[in-house]
């Protein structure tokens, strides 16, 4: 109980001390496409504007740019744990703020285990872990609709020696509709 409470007091004062920053979309030169469209026929004018407008949207996406932390999904876990290590809790405040600030988004947090063990066990380990990371995720202000848990347990286990079983010991967010 102690422990919990250290945590809890540690994540205050890590909110505390974090501020965000709003993302800001990448420049979109829209005003370049409209004239080639108008020239060519004045009626396709506002349909060329209104396409260009979502592909310059896509063009910059924060959760597929590399650069960007929340292009990384993984959480990873010690041996037969499932509480979040204090390294991995930029990457989840990081997805809680994206979602915050995108109300329609939503994510599935997929738990993982080695194949040490039994399913039922693995099974169990990987919902905690994902219940886990949605509990952070929670207390940064993240909607509960938002979030959904799944366990896959072993199932997607990837090998048996010790630096594949240390990769299995994981929580992957999911964005739906990506």
């Amino acid at each position: 109980m102690n422990k919990g409470l250290i945590g809890t007091i540690l994540l205050a004062v890590m909110l505390t001390a974090c501020s965000s920053k709003p993302m800001k979309d990448a420049p979109a030169p829209v005003e370049e496409k409209a004239p080639a469209a108008a020239a060519s026929a004045p009626v396709a004018e506002a349909p060329a504007a209104t396409a260009a407008a979502p592909e310059s949207e896509l063009a910059y996406n924060p959760l597929k740019d590399p650069n960007n932390i929340l292009s990384q999904r993984s959480i990873y876990f010690d041996f037969d744990k499932d509480e979040v290590k204090a390294e991995f809790r930029p990457l989840i405040e990081a997805h809680a703020s994206y979602l915050n600030q995108n109300a329609g988004a939503s994510v599935v947090l997929q738990g993982h285990a080695d194949e040490i063990g039994t399913r039922e066990y693995n099974l169990a380990l990987g919902q905690r872990r994902s219940v886990s990371v949605k509990k952070v995720m929670n207390l940064l202000g993240v909607q509960d609709r938002q979030i959904e848990t799944v366990s896959y347990g072993e199932e997607k286990a990837t090998g048996t020696d010790a630096t594949s079983r240390q990769k299995d010991r994981r929580v992957d967010i999911i964005y739906q509709g990506e």
